[in-house]
């Protein structure tokens, strides 16, 4: 018998329970994989919490979307995966659990230098970031403003527009700018005067920014600073983008991706896995809880706890 952690009903931490369920077999098309790490977002707290719609409860829901593990069965017509091949999963619902039947194409080969906890944290941080710095062309020559730099999007935004040759400015706590200045950014403090200190930080101007925060200070600050208001993007208040005149990838947003928005955030795992595996990027792990703790865990994350925070099956 395998685990999973679900919930019957939207609330707190407190909903979610650790449950039995037998072992799997992989249909056509799909991979079974025991899992090793499973990375926690934000989003999975909010839909629990109800902070963000979801339809009625038809039967339990299995929250995650990351995990890294090994491959134990392969389905009909997969080709490229064998038994113990060590894989990150991204996309792939219902991650908090010891053992998952994913579709083989949310799925990748996982290098040997890159762990299961640094493989499961890559998937939403790493494909929204890399997504929205294709979506928004940033390259050479630019100077990209971004709010949030120390969180885990944050971080994989500065570090594929560092490497795409952009000046690079991020907001983060007196607390965080050693680790936002590490990754390649400016680090500028956010609260009271920002505008004036990424303008002292950037005198030749903020050409694109993007925001992962979601405050009206970020959102206010893009506007007043990047003149292309079409290359300003927020990755939290969706809701409100079409009204501000801005882009959003998700975050509440009542438009879905393009496919090829979703075609890049897939291709972002294989590029970020090529990376991590030549010492070229760099992911920030916090601490990790027993999957039976998923609550607390996603409480943490609730919280604004440095590094990405997984779970342990």
């Amino acid at each position: 018998m395998g685990q999973a952690i679900v919930y019957t009903e939207l609330g707190g931490p407190e909903v979610l329970r650790l449950v039995e369920r037998p072992a799997a077999a992989p249909g056509a098309g799909e991979l079974v994989i025991r899992v090793e790490a499973v990375g926690v977002n934000p989003i999975e707290g909010k839909l629990r919490a109800g902070l963000r719609p979801s339809g009625p409860f038809a039967e339990p829901r299995l929250p995650g979307t990351d995990a890294a593990g090994s491959v134990t069965a392969v389905g009909a017509g997969v080709e490229g995966f064998r038994a113990g091949d060590a894989v990150v999963v991204a996309s792939a619902p219902g991650t908090y659990a010891s053992e998952i039947v994913v579709p083989a194409v949310s799925a990748w080969l996982r290098p040997a230098a890159v762990t299961a906890a640094t493989g499961a944290a890559l998937g939403v941080p790493a494909g929204t970031a890399y997504q929205t710095v294709r979506s928004l062309a940033v390259t050479a020559g630019d100077t990209l403003l971004v709010h949030g730099g120390s969180g885990s999007v944050g971080q994989a935004v500065i570090q594929f527009a560092v490497l795409q040759g952009a000046t690079v400015v991020a907001t983060a706590s007196p607390a965080r700018a050693d680790r936002v200045r590490a990754l390649g950014a400016i680090p500028v403090a956010y609260g009271d005067g920002l505008a004036d200190r990424v303008r002292a930080a950037a005198p030749q101007g903020v050409t694109v920014a993007i925001d992962a925060v979601g405050t009206d200070e970020a959102l206010a600050t893009s506007l007043e600073l990047v003149a292309d208001h079409d290359r300003i993007a927020t990755l939290v208040r969706g809701a409100q983008a079409a009204g501000l005149g801005i882009r959003a990838f998700g975050g509440g947003s009542p438009h879905p991706l393009t496919p090829r928005q979703v075609a890049w955030r897939a291709e972002a795992i294989p590029v970020t896995l090529a990376l991590l595996a030549a010492g070229a990027f760099s992911v920030e792990l916090g601490p990790s809880f027993p999957l039976a703790e998923a609550g607390a865990a996603q409480a943490a994350v609730a919280a604004g706890t440095a590094g990405k925070i997984t779970l342990v099956p």
